[in-house]
């Protein structure tokens, strides 16, 4: 199935609905050999007439970009045209999947569209930016080249606009097909099932394996995740950006989810800006898409310093508690090991609203550590003193027990039947229906 749209009218961009990973998406391109994709005013009209197909008929937007920024013979009338390419943009925001890929350059209106997508994969050779290595030079003195810039590497490390990078071109469109094999066609149904072989009540007893013996030890969480989903497969998005938070896509019994998980082999797993703004994308991503989230919890709190809280860390860590606070769909929590303080809040804490959280016996709920607790309550204590201070600190509050009596979390279960409970979980959830606060919308602190 092949229908273009506004095939009569010039320039360097098509738009056509066609078949994507084997369903409907519509499909706009970028010629970057006419004129180097500069984009004209009917260039702009072509991107925003293909969003608003999208979202009449209800299915997802894929657009392939390769562009030198707006057509500067046009002048205004090529900034009109992007104008209402990015309007488009913004009305499909949250009906319907929103994927870009980046295959050349995307400079100055066209990198800005970048922001407004849902999931961004680039690939090696790409690069984005908004003010280009020229300008960089003449205000700053510094000169810079355009993979240093905005090259591939740059947005999936630093920035976190790639949520994926790969080889090429092929690859790109194969990628755009697997991210949509994961989502539903639009806001109103839910992700279609995967095929799967992998019992939903099947043991996992090597995830509480990987948990080294002493509290302060690392270990991937990955490792963790892979025990729990189907055939241990998960799609990692943003890898490289703000690697103390893992998240990404996968199956639970055939289901699509979200998962997000603290990572202990990066900065302990705690939390600071680039993770926070992950996560609360991520999960306002899911929850939009009717992807139910899976939470998986091991931080100490929140990473202390002076640069982060000047750069705003109140404001970035609310993100993700105003993320998950509005999220409706059904949301699962599993504490692994340490779940302190700030962050243990927001974590998807039962406080939060989540439907259910669990706790492996090895879990840690406090307002800090024993050694942070005994330092503030007994300061004049010797060593020795603080020594067994500690551990009877460790023994009678760092336990998930004392939560569950008070109800903060439902249940304490093995490790070995963390995939089975989640599965059960999501199958009684999967009517979950939320009644959602009429208003104009909320104000998220962005």
């Amino acid at each position: 199935m092949r229908v273009a749209i506004r095939a009569g009218t010039r320039g360097c961009v098509t738009a056509r609905v066609d078949d994507v990973g084997g369903r409907p998406a519509v499909v706009l391109e970028i010629d970057p050999s006419d004129r180097k994709g500069a984009l004209s005013a009917d260039d702009g009209e072509s991107i925003a007439i293909a969003a608003h197909t999208a979202l009449a008929e209800r299915i997802p937007l894929v657009g392939y970009i390769a562009s030198s920024g707006a057509d500067i013979v046009e002048g205004m009338a090529a900034l009109h045209g992007w104008g209402l390419a990015a309007r488009a943009l913004a009305d499909c925001s949250g009906i319907v999947p929103i994927v870009l890929a980046v295959t050349g350059p995307a400079v100055s209106g066209p990198a800005l569209l970048l922001g407004l997508a849902d999931l961004v994969v680039m690939t090696s050779d790409a690069y984005a930016f908004v003010s280009g290595p020229t300008m960089v030079t003449e205000f700053t003195g510094v000169r810079i080249d355009s993979a240093e810039l905005g090259g591939a590497h740059v947005h999936a490390r630093h920035t976190g606009a790639a949520s994926l990078v790969v080889d090429d071109v092929d690859a790109a469109r194969e990628m755009v097909g697997l991210l949509l094999s994961y989502l539903p066609a639009h806001a109103d149904q839910t992700a279609p099932r995967w095929p799967t072989d992998d019992p939903p009540d099947r043991l996992t007893p090597e995830a509480g394996e990987l948990l080294p013996s002493a509290s302060s030890g690392s270990y991937d969480v990955r490792s963790v995740i892979a025990c729990i989903v189907d055939e241990g497969d998960l799609l990692e998005l943003r890898p490289r950006w703000a690697p103390n938070l893992v998240t990404g896509f996968a199956t639970v019994a055939g289901q699509p989810v979200g998962i997000v998980a603290n990572q202990p082999i990066a900065v302990a797993g705690t939390l600071d800006i680039p993770s926070s703004q992950k996560g609360a994308r991520f999960v306002g991503f899911c929850d939009a898409f009717n992807l139910p989230i899976i939470t998986l919890v091991d931080t100490s709190g929140f990473y202390p310093g002076k640069d982060l809280e000047w750069r705003g860390m109140i404001r970035h860590g609310a993100q993700l508690a105003f993320a998950y606070a509005r999220a409706t769909v059904p949301r699962i929590c599993v504490i692994l090991r340490k779940s302190y303080g700030g962050a243990y809040i927001v974590m998807d804490s039962k406080n939060m609203g989540n439907d259910l959280c669990l706790a492996w016996p090895t879990a840690e709920l406090a307002v800090m550590g024993a050694k942070g607790a005994i330092e503030i309550l007994h300061r004049r204590a010797t060593p020795d003193e603080r020594f067994q201070l500690e551990a009877d600190y460790e023994e009678r509050f760092l336990n998930p027990f004392i939560a569950a009596e008070r109800g903060y979390v439902d249940a304490v279960i093995e490790p070995a039947q963390t995939r089975a409970e989640i599965a059960r979980a999501l199958a009684m959830l999967d009517s979950k229906q939320e009644a959602i606060v009429g208003r104009k919308h909320d104000n998220s602190p962005l």
